[in-house]
């Protein structure tokens, strides 16, 4: 039994207009589900992703219009990394000089070519050249050419404090193998321990910066809520037992209709959950429109008066004015 790789990460941003915009017409990533986060109706939940809203290539935000910035610090998911065809670095070095988003310049790290970069907000992403990038699913309508469009979630890189209790979480537990380290880019004495998962590779690939010297961050606008692995469906029962067998404190099971979710937070406090690829995103509509209207899973469905009218419309993002 064993974790697939990356499935989601899930953000937090307070300017759902301008979130768009930057998702879809500057990164070029489909909208392809808008619907509101279970918990806080109140709240949009946006799912970006490939063309087929495959698993492992959605970063999905919830709007919190009022939340402040984040603190950056430990016990953090500190950069989500994106990838892309390794040729295709140089192209989106020179798309995001285009479009007024600073960035670090091509840099080799971990293993891989990078070029790292914030949103509107702060949030820390990067581009990752795949060396052997594979995209099944492209989005014919995204601004970005089909050769250069993103193709999925890379590597997730967590800030904290020490190594040794997550260390052991994600290797005894969840079963990842400890694969290499390198030194910090940003404090070369320190470290990045790097974790992969499943067939391993830039899409199954946690990162760990070990920074004792930080204070902890405060979440908010621009940083993380929590960070999703993939599971098989038919696994799903069997990583409930797993993780009780251990003892962890889970949510226990939780039916988000898209897909069945399992939380549980690490030794720091970060948020991790499990997910499976299925059903889908096409689970409520056509997989060539999804995306294009609020979407509600059924047992919410019988509120969606309410719902909408505590919501703040959201323009379609071709009628946005550019963010930056």
């Amino acid at each position: 039994m064993q974790l697939s790789g990356i499935h989601h990460v899930t953000a937090v941003t307070a300017k759902a207009p301008q979130n768009l915009h930057f998702y879809t017409q500057i990164l070029g990533m489909r909208l392809v589900k808008k619907t509101v986060n279970q918990d806080d109706v109140r709240a949009y939940h946006l799912f970006y992703a490939d063309g087929a809203g495959s698993p492992g290539s959605d970063l999905t935000f919830f709007d919190w219009s009022l939340a402040a910035r984040e603190i950056r610090g430990n016990n953090s998911v500190s950069r989500t990394a994106l990838r892309v065809g390794e040729s295709s670095l140089e192209w989106w070095a020179a798309h995001l000089t285009k479009k007024s988003v600073q960035h670090g310049g091509l840099l080799e790290q971990g293993g891989y070519k990078v070029l790292e970069f914030d949103d509107f907000e702060g949030q820390r992403l990067a581009l990752v050249g795949d060396p052997n990038p594979a995209h099944l699913h492209p989005w014919p309508r995204s601004p970005v050419p089909l050769e250069h469009q993103i193709l999925g979630l890379g590597p997730v890189t967590l800030t904290l404090p020490r190594l040794t209790p997550t260390d052991k979480l994600l290797t005894k537990v969840y079963g990842m193998r400890a694969a290499r380290q390198y030194p910090d880019p940003e404090s070369p004495t320190h470290t990045v321990h790097v974790f992969e998962m499943g067939a391993g590779g830039p899409s199954a690939e946690v990162n760990i910066r070990v920074h004792p010297d930080l204070t902890p961050a405060r979440a908010g606008a621009g940083g993380v809520h929590h960070l999703a692995f993939r599971i098989p469906d038919a696994d799903y029962h069997a990583w409930t037992s797993r993780l009780e067998g251990f003892g962890l404190p889970t949510s226990g099971e939780v039916d988000r209709f898209y897909f069945r979710s399992l939380y549980y937070r690490e030794p720091n406090g970060i948020l991790i959950e499990l997910a499976t690829d299925g059903p889908g995103f096409a689970s409520d509509e056509d997989s060539a429109t999804m995306g294009e209207s609020l979407s509600l899973p059924p047992f919410l469905e019988g509120r969606r008066a309410e719902i909408e009218s505590k919501l703040k419309p959201l323009s379609s993002p071709v009628n946005l004015p550019d963010s930056n």
